[in-house]
């Protein structure tokens, strides 16, 4: 007698992603459990919102001393915006920096110092897989880290209450944030993989953001020394500036302050557009860049209205980008503007970079996670 054996039915795919969604949920709320207990995260992240607060009263000192000193000394008085928009950039400027040094430290011995005390085996052991294990410590660490840039958030606000920003400004200065934090969080996750020393892993990830940071202006400069061209242009005639006797209508039409007369001719240039995308890669142009800046117009002296440090930022990753073609005086016989304005953003490309180098660190991180390991660094602790 014959039995009818029936075929066995696999589970739907929303079931399979269900639980792939839970192994990686319990990998988290276990890292981060872990994570509570330490007294040392609570004592870093007070001594985060301490400095990020003097800086902030420091800025705001500072801007004070400064608009006393003008009326003190000035006859002419520039119109008063309030301290908001310099409170903000300082303030951003000292988060990204602070976070950039955070991060490394919460995310670069995610996976080996587990393997140093031998819990990491006991996680391989179960039905998890190793792609669960490395995203729920990466969600881990970037949960920790995410702790602080919440704790930054008031001192950013407070450039909203005082005038020169718009709540825009806020939000995506602290989604680029959150991104960067991240794109490091992976790196230094998936650097925590591949090493066999928490302390190995844990420089390297820090040489990696500094690598971003400061490497990439040295190959930039490096690269436009290798960079030079020609660029067709004539001659710039610059016309004469009255001294100011009032603050200028910047919402009026302002004459260029050059006119390009005579013949093209080949003038030598530097092609920054082709080294360009070296600085895209720098976490400061990809978060300066992506920031909203009202377009500014030329403030009767000959120049464009002050722009702070973030967006000064911005406007040389655009003059690099844009190249001679765009900024040389009399570039084909056109008068180039002072002031870019974001037409094109560059933002995306260096993000696109960054994305790409901390997926590779997360893919070679996966593949040393998996089991049975056919190879092991001498010394590594299995259990």
């Amino acid at each position: 007698m014959s039995q009818l054996t029936e075929p066995t039915q696999r589970p739907p795919a929303s079931g399979i992603v269900a639980g792939y969604l839970a192994g990686i949920r319990d990998v988290v709320v276990l890292e981060l459990k872990q994570r509570l207990r330490s007294r040392g995260w609570y004592i870093m992240l007070a001594i985060w919102f301490i400095l990020t607060g003097l800086v902030t009263w420091l800025t705001w000192a500072s801007w004070n001393a400064q608009r006393e000193a003008q009326r003190a000394y000035s006859s002419f008085m520039p119109p008063d915006t309030g301290p908001g928009s310099m409170i903000f950039e300082v303030v951003l400027a000292f988060v990204l920096l602070f976070a950039l040094l955070v991060a490394p430290a919460l995310s670069a011995n995610a996976v080996n110092g587990d393997r140093a005390g031998g819990t990491l085996a006991i996680l391989q052991v179960t039905l998890l897989r190793p792609g669960q294990i490395l995203w729920g410590k990466f969600f881990a660490a970037w949960a920790a880290a995410l702790a602080f840039l919440v704790a930054s958030t008031p001192f950013l606000v407070i450039g909203v209450a005082l005038g020169g920003m718009t709540p825009g400004h806020v939000i995506v200065a602290l989604l680029m944030l959150a991104v960067e934090v991240g794109v490091v969080c992976a790196i230094g996750v998936g650097i925590s993989a591949l090493a066999g020393r928490p302390l190995f892993s844990i420089v390297v990830t820090y040489l990696a953001v500094a690598g971003l940071v400061f490497g990439s202006l040295i190959a930039f400069g490096l690269g436009t020394g290798l960079s030079q061209g020609t660029v067709m242009a004539n001659q710039a005639q610059y016309r004469n500036v009255e001294p100011l006797r009032s603050v200028p209508d910047e919402t009026a039409p302002q004459e260029p302050e050059y006119t390009c007369s005579g013949p093209l001719r080949a003038q030598p240039a530097v092609r920054t557009e082709r080294v360009a995308w070296m600085l895209a890669m720098n976490p400061y142009v990809v978060v300066a860049d992506a920031i909203p800046y009202t377009v500014r117009v030329n403030s009767g002296l000959g120049m464009s209205s002050p722009v702070g440090a973030i967006e000064s930022i911005s406007q040389g990753a655009r003059y690099a980008m844009a190249g001679p073609e765009g900024t040389y005086p009399c570039a084909n016989g056109e008068a180039k503007p002072q002031y870019l304005a974001q037409s094109t953003p560059l933002w995306p490309l260096g993000l696109g970079l960054q994305l790409l180098l901390a997926g590779l660190l997360m893919w070679l991180g996966w593949r040393s996670l998996r089991t049975p390991a056919h190879r092991l660094a001498r010394g590594t602790r299995i259990a």
